[in-house]
Formats: structure tokens, sequence, C-alpha cells
């Protein structure tokens, strides 16, 4: 039986040309960036044309992007490192109640520590209201976070409009945009975003590398010390050989992602399809045309997340009750909590679908089939 992947929002497979990109920097290139004899300078030229790659893909200025493990070290340092810098202006940070759980930790840790923390309600599309940021923007506010699209429902949050309503006040804005990176059109001239967290191993990149964005001017305290790596932000010799292959990631999504979008959504409606064709019921969770391509959060009522995800292990179907951060838990889904409250069955009998570089039209209908059996017999 053939095992098949739909779980791609929690990590994707290392795309060929990355593997190829990053095995000559293993074998030639490994002087340290800050060195300044020939190999270090070798070095520190590969990195500087990966940053500038970074900064290119959304629009920034290559003193602008700031290497780091991923994206739960940059959502970290975006959080805390500029709460810390700036609680001068204030202690007053919000956010939402279904981010990853990278930022809602950061939240809690300056809770913790005498910052006063907003977690805006989402409502069953999975979204915030502007009129619930507007009403809960103080004068001491000094961060805003909300990610742009959740990692657990695929739901898209009105970034625009948050960055036009922050455009005016004091509080930075940073978006964990992992889920979004590789698909959507970010640009940061157009989006009024000071910090945005992007991660590797989303776009088929090696695991271990990510990149945050700090538009220049934002103060920002460094969270690691004992070094003056990425311009102060970031302590710690730079992993070369992942940001090599992060860059030929971030090439191959800008090359092709019109057809990677289509795609994808392509796979997500024949797999709805194929479900309903085998008379299975369940229901969306969330407003579908309102989610990334990629994803889809469906509920199976008078079912258990657990028995679900056993028995489509067992038949080779990879999914996931939400982030990969708590998988193996049986607590009921933060976001899916939020979005209907607390109680609903939805929260424990749902399941996230992801699609990606993995996946082809006769996998994605035959994982559909196996789990439209599955479905009617524990039915």
């Amino acid at each position: 039986m053939k095992p098949i992947y739909l779980d791609h929002a929690a990590t994707t497979p290392v795309h060929d040309e990355v593997i190829k990109a990053m095995v000559p920097v293993y074998q030639t290139i490994y002087g340290n960036p800050s060195s300044v004899h020939q190999f270090g300078r070798k070095a520190r030229n590969v990195l500087d044309q990966a940053r500038r790659t970074a900064a290119r893909s959304i629009g920034a200025k290559e003193k602008e992007i700031v290497f780091t493990s991923g994206g739960t070290e940059a959502d970290n340092l975006a959080i805390i490192g500029t709460a810390l810098a700036n609680q001068g202006k204030g202690k007053h940070v919000i956010t939402t109640q279904v981010e990853h759980h990278a930022a809602l930790h950061a939240v809690q840790y300056l809770e913790q520590n005498g910052f006063e923390i907003t977690y805006l309600p989402v409502y069953e599309d999975g979204c915030i209201r502007i009129e619930d940021l507007e009403a809960s923007l103080r004068e001491d506010t000094i961060l805003v976070s909300i990610m742009m699209v959740n990692n657990e429902t695929g739901a898209v949050q009105p970034m625009k409009a948050i960055s036009e309503l922050l455009a005016s006040h004091q509080a930075y804005c940073h978006s964990d945009i992992v889920q979004a990176y590789g698909l959507m059109d970010i640009n940061v001239a157009e989006l009024s975003i000071d910090l945005l967290a992007v991660s590797s191993h989303k776009i088929n990149g090696p695991k271990g590398v990510g990149f945050l964005y700090i538009r220049e001017g934002t103060p920002m305290q460094s969270l690691a010390h004992g070094g003056e790596q990425e311009r102060k932000r970031r302590a710690g010799t730079e992993n070369v050989p992942g940001i090599v292959g992060f860059q030929k990631a971030m090439e191959l999504t800008e090359t092709d992602r019109t057809e990677r979008k289509e795609r994808y959504g392509h796979y997500k409606q024949l797999f709805l399809a194929e479900l309903s064709r085998e008379s299975v019921d369940f229901q969306i969770n969330g407003i579908e045309s309102q989610t990334i391509e990629t994803i889809v959060n469906i509920s199976f009522p008078n079912m258990n997340v657990e028995a679900l995800l056993t028995n489509f292990d067992l038949s080779g179907i990879a999914a996931s009750s939400g982030s990969a951060c708590t998988a193996g838990s049986v607590e009921p889904s933060h976001v899916l909590t939020a979005m209907y409250g607390n109680g609903d069955a939805r929260t424990v009998n749902s399941v996230r679908f992801s699609f990606g570089i993995a996946n082809n039209r006769e996998d994605v209908k035959e994982a559909a089939q196996r789990i439209s059996q599955i479905i009617n017999r524990l039915k």
C-alpha cells in the first residue's frame, strides 16, 4: 500500500534541486562567514547572495533580513525582542487567540514578565474583525502580532487592513507568514508590516533555517548573546549550507508560484469532491473560499480525531489534528475552540489535510477513497 502524505502544513519534502544546491556547499564552502581569510570570504559571499534573494522575494532591503533557525526563533525574536526594546513606550501587546504556539508562548512569556496582552477573538470564519482590533488599540500598545495564514485552518487574515489601521499608531506590526510565504504575493512596500517570520521547511527547503524581516528603524533587542552576526540581531555562526538550500527553495517558489497555487487548489477541490462522491458526512471548518490553497480543515461528525488519525495512518495516510508542535496531543484544538467555543464537537473530530509537492492527482483521489472507507466503517 502506497503511503500518501497530506501533511505539508507540518513540513514539506526537500526539493531535489535544493539538495543539489546544498551538497557543494558542504564539500567546498566550509569557512566561517565571519572570518576575514579567503575561506571565510567565500562563505560570506554565498550568504550575502542568499540574503539578497530573501529580500527580493518580499520587496525588502538586504540589511532588513536576519537569518534564524526557523519560524519559531523568528517569531520569538520579533515578539519578545521588539517588546523588550520598546517597553519604555508601553507594555501592551495585541495578538489573536489562534496564533501558532511559537507566537502564543512568546506573548505568554511577556505576560509573565509584566506585559499586558489582549487576545483578539476570531469568528466562525477563523478571522478577526478590524473593529475589534481598533477597539483594543491603546496609547501604550507597542506591538500587534497576527499571523497571515492560520496553520490549522488555512484562514487568511485581513493583513492589508490591519497594516493600514496601524500605520498611524506607534505599535509595530508583526506577522507569522510561514504558511503564506511562497504562495501569496507579499511586498513590504505595499504592506506596512514591520516584522515578518518565514520558515524554510514549509517551502521544500531544509529544516532548521528561516528568516525574520525587520523593517529598517524598528528597535529590536537581541535574544542571543555571544557574537555580532546578523547585524548584532542574532548571535551564532550562520548555517551556510542550510541557508543556500533555503535560497534555492525561495527561487523555486518564485518561478512557479502561480502554477503551484492552481495545482494545489485543484488537489483540494478533487479531494473534497471525492469525499462527497463517496457520501462521507463532513463539514469544512471556516469558509473554504477564504483559505489558502494548500490547507483544508474538515470536521467528521460523530467521529474522534485520535481514532481517525490512527486509522488513517494504518491505511498509509498522513494527516494531522492541527499544529505539528502538538502532534500526539488529544487536547481540543485551540484554534477550533476559538472559532466555535468550548465543548463544540468540531474541536475533537476535525482533521487538517494539506497538499503539496509530494502529491499528484492519483494519490489525492486514492487518499480520499481510503479515508471514505474508514469513515464509513467507523460510522
